[in-house]
C-alpha cells in the first residue's frame, strides 16, 4: 500500500516572486503538475500536499485535481517539520510513504517505481534517492556504510571531507510509515538553519538498528530541483527539447526546434511542417500536412488535415476544418469553427462564429456570434455589431451570400439564402433570400465646388 506526500509549502526566496514557488511555469505547466503527474502512475492510496506559503493561492490551482489531500505547515520550520504536520492523516495507517519535492519536475514514474521496488527489496525503514553528480555544491551529502546510508548532511553543515562526496540527497524518500512519524518527534534542530531536516531521520534510523538503504538515479538531471529563474529556464528548456525530439520522431518538420514551443498534451500529424516561433499549447490537435507559419500562437484548438495558418495568427478555443486557411495576423477567439476550405485572412476576428465550408472573409473585418452558411463571401471591412451594451445577439448569414465591403451587420439580423448587401450598407433588419440590400445616404455631387472653395479661402486672406 502506497501513499505520496509532496511538500510545496516553501516561498522560494530566492525565485524573488510573489507567487509559490511550485506555481511556476514549466514548460507551459506548474511545475507541480509534473510532480503530481509522475506520483499519479504509481496508483497510490492517497496524495497529500504539505502547503504554508499562500496555502490558499496554492490549494485553488489545485482545485481540478479530484482526491487530494491538504495539510498546513504554519510556519515552515524545515523538511521534517513538514513531514510531521501530516501524522494525523497517517495514524494507525499501514504501507509506504514517498515523500516527493513539489520543485522536480522532471522525476519520472519510472524511477519512482524502481524506488519501491528497492524500498521492498531491501526491507529498510527508509530508501533514499540519490544522484552521483560532477558539482554536488549546495545539495546534502550521501554518508555511506557499505551499501547503507549512514546519514545524509547538509552543504553547509557539512565537514571539508564531506564536500567532497559526489552522491547527493535528491530529497526523495520512501518510507514505512510505522515508525516514521516517532522518528520525527526525535528530530532536532541542531543546524546553522535552526530547522528541523528530514534527512536526519537516516542517522536516528541508523542509531536504532534500523536500515536505510539509497537508490542512484539512472538519469541525475531527473532530481534537480528549481531555486531560480536561471534554473527555471534551464529546466522548461530541457522539457521543450524532448518534445519538439517527439514530434520529429512521428515525422514533424520543425524548421527551427529551438524557437517552438509545444505543450505535452499537443499532437501533430506526420508531414506538417511548423515555422520558428510557433507555441502549441494546452490541448491543441494538428492534422497531417498542415503548415503553421511563424510566430503563430495556438491554445487548446483543434485543426484538420492539410490546414494552413499563416504567419502571426492566434487561434484559442476554436476548430478549423480540413483544408481551411487562416491568416496572417488573424485572430480566431474561443467557440469558432472554421469550415473545410474556408478562408480567413489579414486582420479578420472571429469570436464565437462559424463560418461554413469555402467561404471567405479575407480582410479586416470582426465576425462575433455569426453563424455563416458555405460559400459566402465577407467584404473587407465588415462588422457584426453584436453588442448593444447590455447584451449580445447573434448574426445569421446563410449560404452563397455576398456582404459588400464596409458594412455593418446590427444584430440580430439574418441575411437570406443568396441575398447580395452593398457596400457601405448599414444592416438593421432581415434581409430575404436573393435580395438586394442597400443601406446608406443618396449620394450628391457638387459641381465646381473646389474652386468655389478654394477662391472664397483667397479672398479671405487678402482681407
Amino acid at each position: 500500500m502506497c501513499h505520496v506526500l509532496i511538500l510545496a509549502a516553501g516561498k522560494g526566496t530566492r525565485m524573488k516572486s510573489a507567487q509559490p514557488k511550485v506555481l511556476h511555469r514549466v514548460a507551459g505547466a506548474p511545475m507541480i503538475d509534473y510532480v503530481l503527474d509522475a506520483s499519479a502512475a504509481l496508483a497510490p492510496e492517497t496524495t497529500t500536499v504539505v502547503v504554508g506559503h499562500q496555502a490558499d493561492r496554492l490549494r485553488a490551482a489545485l482545485d481540478g485535481r479530484p482526491g487530494l489531500r491538504f495539510v498546513l505547515q504554519e510556519p515552515q520550520l524545515g523538511t521534517a517539520h513538514a513531514v510531521a504536520q501530516a501524522a494525523p492523516l497517517f495514524a494507525g495507517v499501514p504501507g509506504t510513504l514517498i515523500v516527493l519535492s513539489g520543485d522536480v519536475p522532471l522525476l519520472t514514474a519510472d524511477t519512482l517505481r524502481a524506488l519501491l521496488a528497492r524500498h521492498a527489496e531491501t526491507g529498510a525503514a527508509a530508501t533514499v534517492l540519490t544522484a552521483v553528480v560532477d558539482d554536488p555544491s549546495g545539495y546534502g551529502r550521501v554518508v555511506r556504510n557499505g551499501d547503507e546510508v549512514a546519514a545524509i548532511v547538509e552543504h553547509r553543515d557539512a565537514t571539508e571531507a564531506e564536500r567532497g562526496i559526489r552522491e547527493i540527497n535528491a530529497g526523495i524518500y520512501a518510507f514505512d510509515l510505522a515508525p516514521l512519524f516517532p522518528a520525527l518527534a526525535r528530530v532536532a534542530a541542531d543546524n546553522s538553519q535552526r530547522e528541523y531536516y528530514l534527512p536526519d531521520v537516516a542517522a536516528l534510523y541508523r542509531r536504532a538498528g534500523r536500515r536505510v538503504a539509497a537508490l542512484a538515479a539512472a538519469r541525475p538531471e531527473e532530481i534537480l530541483g528549481i531555486n531560480t529563474r536561471a534554473e527555471l529556464a534551464a529546466t522548461s528548456e530541457r522539457v521543450w527539447r524532448a518534445r519538439r525530439e517527439a514530434l520529429m520522431a512521428a515525422g514533424v518538420t520543425l524548421e527551427d526546434p529551438a524557437a517552438t514551443y509545444v505543450d505535452a498534451g499537443v499532437t501533430v500529424g506526420p508531414d506538417s511542417v511548423i515555422a520558428p516561433g510557433v507555441s502549441l499549447l494546452g490541448r491543441t490537435t494538428i492534422g497531417a500536412r498542415a503548415v503553421i507559419q511563424a510566430g503563430v500562437r495556438i491554445v487548446d484548438s483543434q485543426l484538420g488535415d492539410d490546414v494552413t495558418v499563416l504567419d502571426h495568427c492566434v487561434i484559442a478555443g476554436s476548430r478549423l476544418d480540413a483544408g481551411a486557411s487562416v491568416g496572417p495576423f488573424a485572430h480566431i477567439r474561443p467557440g469558432s469553427a472554421v469550415g473545410p476550405a474556408a478562408r480567413v485572412g489579414n486582420f479578420v476576428e472571429l469570436k464565437k462564429t462559424r463560418l461554413g465550408a469555402g467561404s471567405k472573409a479575407s480582410h479586416l473585418a470582426y465576425l462575433g456570434d455569426a453563424t455563416i452558411g458555405e460559400k459566402v463571401n465577407i467584404g473587407a471591412g465588415t462588422i457584426t455589431c453584436n453588442y448593444d451594451g447590455a447584451a449580445k445577439h447573434p448574426t445569421v448569414i446563410e449560404d452563397e451570400v455576398f456582404i459588400g465591403s464596409d458594412s455593418q451587420l446590427v444584430a440580430p439580423v439574418r441575411i437570406g439564402r443568396g441575398a447580395y448587401v452593398a457596400a457601405g450598407s448599414s444592416i438593421t433588419r432581415d434581409v430575404p433570400a436573393g435580395a438586394l440590400a442597400i443601406a446608406r445616404g443618396r449620394q450628391e455631387n457638387k459641381e465646381g465646388w473646389v474652386a468655389m472653395k478654394k477662391a472664397r479661402a483667397a479672398a479671405e486672406k487678402k482681407e
